[in-house]
């Protein structure tokens, strides 16, 4: 794509964008108010200053701005992020909810009005005026404002329980697959798969210590973090990192890159992650006991001459013995298969982290969560720990895998 046509992109882009903030700000504020009041005035001046912090939140991120500016705008910008999402999601349906509510009060108001003649003594002649059944308000204000507050409160009790969701850790997932070559002996050998934790700005090391906590009570055989474990550098990171250090098992901690690790710069967190003891597998394989483990670089390190490299990790290994891959992305299955690898762990897809749009990353991934089958080759994507953006989860609870190994000669 050229110049012209990323412009054209990304002009269009902004014209949708522009035009679902103008319908919100529009339903919730322009309709909920008088001209030149107070109200008004404020509700713009948000509508305005929302829009501003999320592009200032992803803008600051990606560029490394400084790390506390980083922090006081990922709060703010992100999460107006998902409210938005939610609120527009609550209007569009409040478009259904709008004529059925217009003739409710059409039908209340006589009986309203009459009820209040017969209170006041307001009989003679007085013409009624179209008032909502709260009485002065226009029938017009009445159903505007009630169609915003009930889409104003849907959508927070949905980004408030969503922020829940991730803060208060990822829970355990467990899931038993047979593989073919595994030998008796490691039948019931488990992998504790984490994924997308995505230390940062939001996420620090409160998080991290929780996550931990949670991997080390699997009590697995074996730890494999599967990328995107930060968003942001080493030098602003190290301190939410720590816990890493008091990851537990018998054989090991493994990681392999994500694409958020070369936004950060991949080198210095392979080396960091090796110091806190983890093994780090760039395009490389370890021979364990009963199965071979391998890991290759995100695909995002193609950029930077340091994508994957499937030849190299699984190229001259004995196919005979049973193979584990750690992949971030789901993407790379095909290759997986042409190496005859037996089982691929992945993350990246988040399960979609905000509804509706896992119905995007479904389309985008080949598996969006779970275990499927592609030829002999099993694929397991987990949703991840943590979340990325805006600190929700909508849809797609988080989670920590305990895959158990099954030996089909067991």
């Amino acid at each position: 794509m050229g110049v012209l046509g990323f412009a054209l992109v990304a002009l269009g882009a902004a014209a949708v964008f522009g035009g679902l903030l103008w319908y919100v700000w529009r339903r919730t504020v322009r309709d909920t108010t008088v001209k030149g009041s107070w109200g008004r005035r404020l509700g713009t001046v948000a509508f305005l200053a929302g829009p501003l912090l999320m592009f200032g939140a992803l803008a600051a991120e990606r560029a490394g701005a400084p790390f506390l500016l980083q922090q006081v705008l990922a709060w703010p910008g992100f999460l107006w992020m998902a409210f938005a999402l939610y609120l527009l999601l609550a209007l569009l349906v409040g478009e259904l909810v709008r004529p059925l509510l217009r003739r409710w009060v059409e039908r209340a108001r006589p009986a309203l009005e009459d009820e209040a003649r017969s209170a006041d003594g307001a009989g003679k002649g007085a013409q009624p005026q179209p008032t909502g059944p709260g009485g002065d308000l226009p029938r017009r204000v009445f159903v505007a404002r009630t169609v915003a507050a009930g889409a104003a409160t849907v959508a927070a009790a949905t980004v408030g329980y969503g922020t829940y969701e991730v803060l208060r850790g990822p829970r355990v997932k467990r899931v038993t697959v047979p593989l073919a070559k595994l030998p008796r002996a490691a039948h019931g050998f488990r992998i504790a798969v984490v994924s997308d934790i995505h230390l940062g700005p939001v996420l620090g090391e409160g998080f991290a210590r929780r996550v931990v906590d949670t991997v080390n009570s699997t009590q697995a055989d074996l730890i494999a973090i599967v990328g995107d474990l930060v968003d942001g550098d080493v030098e602003d990171l190290a301190g939410a990192a720590r816990p890493l250090a008091d990851l537990r098992a018998r054989h090991g901690a493994f990681f392999v890159t994500g694409n958020h690790e070369y936004f950060s710069g991949a080198e210095q967190w392979v080396e960091h992650v090796r110091s806190l003891g983890l093994r780090p597998l760039e395009n490389a394989r370890t021979e364990l006991p009963y199965f071979d483990l391998a890991g290759v670089n995100d695909v995002q390190g193609e950029d930077e001459g340091q994508g994957p490299d499937f030849a190299k990790a699984l190229g001259d290994r004995d196919r005979t013995r049973a193979s584990v891959l750690l992949a971030h992305q789901p993407v790379v299955i095909h290759d997986a298969v042409e190496h005859g690898v037996d089982l691929q762990l992945s993350g990246h897809t988040h399960g979609g982290q905000l509804w509706p749009n896992n119905l995007v990353a479904d389309l985008a991934n080949p598996t969006l969560a779970g275990l499927e089958r592609y030829g002999d080759t099993q694929l397991y994507v987990t949703r991840g720990a943590g979340a990325w953006g805006p600190p929700v989860r909508v849809g797609a609870p988080s989670d920590i895998t305990v895959v158990e190994l099954a030996s089909r000669r067991a």
